[in-house]
């Protein structure tokens, strides 16, 4: 069904919506546990178990509202939410040990490196093709960043392990929250709430032990203060928009666009990095981002492109059906006399 007028006019606005969204939860989350983690700050270096306290809170939220009835539940398999829940959390983990192991360079290279990575993913699996300009665009995106965030760049061999798992647990979880959303016909807040429990109790089990191999040190010996619980309380409360946000982007648009638009948060933490705790801004670091920048109207400018060829490609409107319009068929020749089928007439109801 085509969409009305009115929902025309309303997309846009929700699409920006969710965009704002997460950058500003996922540079606000940035900034909190900054202040949270830091040496500087409160010194709480348990970042998996974190990630834990993140879910279970937004897991907890979920529970409210479907309790409250302000959002439905629908049925996936639990095969698969394990299976996605396992994908994730090897993400997290894989990508904490990498950040430990490897040198802040080849960290930067690695997470520039989603992108390529991301898009052969989708190829594979779902057979999905680039234009020239998106690829042209992304190549720019990941050179501004790159510019702007590589220095030292120092690789070994656990390291190298643990980058490539990250990498590819990452930009495999990312590609499936799309597919699940799509596949089982769920909204991006529904599959949340039924990957969040499973995430919170794994990484709240596991979280504690891959921080000790992390900082030598169980949570268990971390002396809280009431600044650290507000900052752990501002973390988690972030975490909600951030992680509704991830789904609702991906969910819309791809794991692709999602990977720029996290490019586009790195320019706006190192910018505030710059004008809250007195980040050094060199001219190699501006150039790199407004080179990021570009990058990101370039692909802006070259997804709208390709939208616009595609369309001309079906000038006849769309030839899938969604399941209800697949229902209001079926309804619709169960009501149809045989009689006057075989005869070739219509009845009018």
């Amino acid at each position: 069904m085509e969409k009305t007028e009115n929902e025309k006019k309303e997309s846009p606005v929700s699409d920006v919506g969710a965009w704002a969204m997460n950058v500003i939860s996922s540079v606000g989350i940035i900034m909190a546990n900054k202040q949270l983690m830091s040496s500087s700050g409160f010194g709480f270096g348990f970042a998996t178990t974190l990630t834990g306290f993140h879910f279970a809170f937004t897991a907890l939220v979920g529970m409210v509202s479907n309790a409250t009835g302000l959002s439905a539940s629908k049925h996936v398999p639990l095969w698969e939410l394990l299976w996605f829940s396992i994908v994730a959390n090897v993400s997290i983990a894989a990508m904490n040990f990498s950040l430990m192991l490897n040198s802040v360079g080849f960290y930067q290279i690695s997470k520039l490196s989603m992108i390529p990575v991301v898009c052969v993913l989708e190829w594979i699996l779902h057979s999905k093709h680039y234009c020239r300009e998106v690829k042209a665009a992304v190549m720019v995106v990941v050179i501004g960043v790159g510019i702007c965030t590589v220095t030292d760049v120092k690789v070994n061999a656990k390291g190298f392990i643990c980058a490539c798992t990250a990498v590819f647990s990452t930009s495999l979880q990312q590609i499936s929250i799309g597919s699940l959303q799509k596949k089982y016909s769920v909204g991006s807040f529904e599959l949340l709430s039924k990957t969040a429990p499973i995430q919170a109790v794994s990484l709240l089990i596991f979280g504690p032990f891959v921080d000790y191999l992390l900082s030598g040190k169980f949570i268990t010996t971390y002396k809280m203060t009431y600044g650290a619980i507000f900052c752990i309380l501002l973390s988690c409360a972030l975490a909600v928009f951030c992680n509704i946000s991830q789904y609702l982007c991906i969910g819309r648009f791809s794991a692709t666009s999602f990977q720029v638009l996290g490019h586009m948060k790195t320019v706006c933490v190192l910018t505030l990095g710059w004008l809250l705790f007195d980040s050094e801004m060199t001219f190699k670091n501006i150039a790199g981002m407004a080179l990021a920048v570009v990058g990101m109207v370039i692909y802006s400018w070259a997804v709208d492109l390709e939208k616009q060829r595609n369309a001309k490609l079906t000038p006849h409107g769309k030839h899938s059906m969604t399941e209800e319009e697949i229902q209001l068929l079926k309804e619709g020749v169960e009501h149809i006399n045989l009689k006057d089928v075989e005869l070739g007439e219509t009845t009018k109801v």
